[in-house]
């Protein structure tokens, strides 16, 4: 299904249409607002969808990347940040990028079990996990099935270093383990927010905290010994590119010792997406926005390349570069975080490594 008629727009969501997926050969379109149509065009509830996988730990080789490994306990996000790159990977499962997204979302309930069969594997070594590479590990789901606290448990118990990236402030309900994990050094937790405007906030991550939250949550793991950083993701040209030093001057204020950023990229279906998205909700603007995430991309609004697809280049690209620059080193200085350690891991069999 390509389009919603009669200019209905889903409150609560940030997709508003399904897009087609790209590997199937039929698709929906909707042509009336009548009978079966109605079904497809339905804001429905939050569906859980389980499934099973056999490793919990994924490996990227990607060079854009941190770190490496990263575990995604959920896939799909109720948090509907229309930008999503994560979007892409429903279709693998045989949903839309679009609504699908948000409200079919799978969940490997297992996989605490899975990763402490990984660290007990004898050939095992420690290295640095992502939560989450994918979705947010803390969407609200999280609230009732506590697979991101299983996990963390885990970590707690062999000594793992973790780093967590998130937006909701469901992850100070889970103190008392970051605490454990920071007093040997394992834990990192960066803290995305992209906007102080919650007018921009509502319409492109509807089910999000406010930025006044996520501040919040700044301060609070910030006086308890938690390393944390700003991530301003993603940066919009026309959008949101002005508001990079605001973010960046509250965030440190509210304990943050590093920042990061980086740039809209609308791969695959996300062009499609974000293009019937922004003629919605910001009209006025939206080829101004459209042609500036062009010209970080190559004249293009779909980008794969490495490096260019997260960081950008071109004269707005730089700009943006160099008003990051400027604020981190007036706010923030040396823009550091402390270092997550290896040598901690206590395996079951009670071996202790030290890579150093």
């Amino acid at each position: 299904m390509d389009t919603i008629q009669n200019g209905e727009y889903f409150k609560g969501r940030g997709a508003q249409i399904n897009t087609h997926n790209k590997f199937f050969k039929n698709k929906y379109v909707c042509e009336h607002i009548e009978g079966l149509d109605e079904a497809f065009l339905e804001n429905s509830a939050t569906q859980i969808i389980e499934t099973h996988p056999k490793h919990i730990i994924s490996e990227s080789d990607s060079p854009d990347l941190r770190y490496l490994r990263s575990i995604n306990p959920y896939q799909g996000c109720e948090h509907g940040c229309i930008y999503c790159y994560a979007r892409n990977a429903h279709e693998y499962w045989g949903y839309s990028a679009g609504l699908d997204f948000e409200r079919k979302i799978i969940v490997k309930r297992e996989c605490a079990t899975l990763l402490e069969e990984a660290f007990n594997h004898k050939n095992y070594v420690p290295a640095p996990i992502m939560l989450s590479g994918n979705t947010d590990c803390y969407q609200p789901l999280e609230r009732k099935l506590r697979l991101t606290q299983s996990l963390l448990k885990v970590f707690v118990k062999y000594r793992h270093p973790v780093s967590i990236i998130s937006k909701n402030n469901l992850i100070l309900r889970d103190l008392d383990l970051l605490r454990q994990l920071a007093k040997d050094q394992l834990v990192q937790v960066a803290v995305t927010i992209n906007s102080l405007n919650e007018e921009l906030r509502q319409k492109m991550e509807p089910r999000t905290v406010t930025a006044t939250g996520r501040l919040k949550v700044i301060r609070q793991l910030s006086e308890a010994g938690i390393p944390v950083m700003l991530m301003c993701a993603p940066i919009i040209p026309g959008l949101n590119s002005d508001e990079m030093p605001a973010l960046i001057e509250q965030a440190a204020k509210h304990g943050a010792t590093a920042a990061s950023f980086t740039l809209v990229r609308l791969n695959g279906a996300i062009s499609g997406l974000f293009k019937d998205w922004i003629y919605k909700a910001y009209p006025d603007r939206a080829e101004k926005v459209l042609h500036g995430i062009a010209a970080c991309h190559g004249g293009k609004l779909n980008d794969s390349q490495f490096g260019r697809r997260m960081k950008g280049d071109g004269v707005l690209a730089e700009s943006i570069h160099q008003l990051f620059k400027l604020a981190v080193t007036r706010f923030m200085g040396a823009n550091q975080l402390t270092p997550l350690r290896t040598d901690r891991f206590t395996p079951k069999n009670g071996r202790q490594l030290d890579l150093f």
